[in-house]
């Protein structure tokens, strides 16, 4: 072992655990935030239930350009890729990458450790693509679709903000998603994410479940509702794939499920504003 790596271990070994250092380790490995906290995988995954709120916080950036590309009058479309590509950008591109490799895993034919040695091959193949551009395109005209509403409107006090605060909340939820995969996944015997789903429990679970409906209803009130309640749900739908699939969830898996955690908040909101507002 050279002296670089036994030092790098001995910090590892060394290190104080603080709840507040987990949370800034976190922050480092899932975003491009240059805090360089760097800590372990198991004290990142001890704050696997913060996720969604560091989630809030990008969503609150993200709320900040729409209203200054508003300002500027650029095209809904424009703005709705812009804020996808924020999105995925600002994230460090982890889980776009969990996504690619689970399309190219399911393309195969055969048994789960197949697709599982496919999953983790660092070649991109034609699953990979056509899942990111499927993904891709359907947040980013759900996006266009719920900005293209309007930043304010009232259905009768149902919502209190409007349709753009679904900005924060899609982003947000997609990391709920991402727990709810963790709740419900079994793990494997390596890799990252079986860290992130042994910290993950019921209480945790429900407590920041009840965090992130509170900070929905106050932003959009019913609309918020249904965002996270689309991001369990896409999280889930990812869980049930990878179990039928893979049997275990990989960190893969759990990349996939925020992004279509993403996707499905963006859906159900606007499933309700098109039952509301036509």
């Amino acid at each position: 072992m050279s002296k670089k790596n036994k030092e790098k271990d001995d910090y590892f070994q060394e290190e104080k655990s603080s709840i507040l250092r987990s949370i800034g380790g976190l922050v480092t490995f899932s975003t491009i935030l240059p805090l360089n906290i760097h800590t372990s995988i198991e004290e990142m995954a001890k704050v696997t239930w913060f996720w969604p709120v560091i989630s809030a916080f990008v969503g609150l950036i993200a709320l900040i350009i729409v209203y200054l590309l508003n300002i500027l009058n650029f095209p809904y479309f424009v703005t709705a890729t812009i804020i996808y590509s924020f999105f995925i950008a600002f994230n460090g591109f982890h889980h776009i990458d969990g996504l690619m490799d689970i399309g190219d895993a399911l393309m195969v034919h055969g048994p789960p450790e197949k697709k599982i040695a496919i999953m983790r091959d660092s070649k991109i193949g034609t699953g990979a693509i056509a899942l990111f551009f499927i993904v891709a395109i359907l947040t980013i005209v759900l996006l266009y679709s719920i900005l293209e509403i309007g930043p304010i409107i009232s259905l009768n006090s149902i919502i209190a903000i409007g349709p753009i605060a679904g900005v924060l909340i899609c982003e947000m939820s997609g990391k709920l998603g991402l727990l709810s995969c963790c709740l419900s996944s079994k793990p494997g015997p390596d890799g990252t994410g079986k860290y992130f789903i042994y910290s993950m429990n019921h209480l945790n679970f429900i407590i920041i479940l009840i965090i992130c409906l509170v900070i929905g209803y106050l932003l959009a009130n019913i609309l918020g509702i249904f965002g996270v309640l689309g991001g369990i749900f896409g999280g889930g739908l990812i869980s049930l794939i990878g179990k039928r699939n893979f049997v275990i969830a990989t960190g893969d898996v759990l990349g996939a499920s925020n992004e279509v955690g993403r996707l499905f908040s963006l859906l159900f909101m606007l499933i309700m504003l098109t039952i509301f507002y036509i």
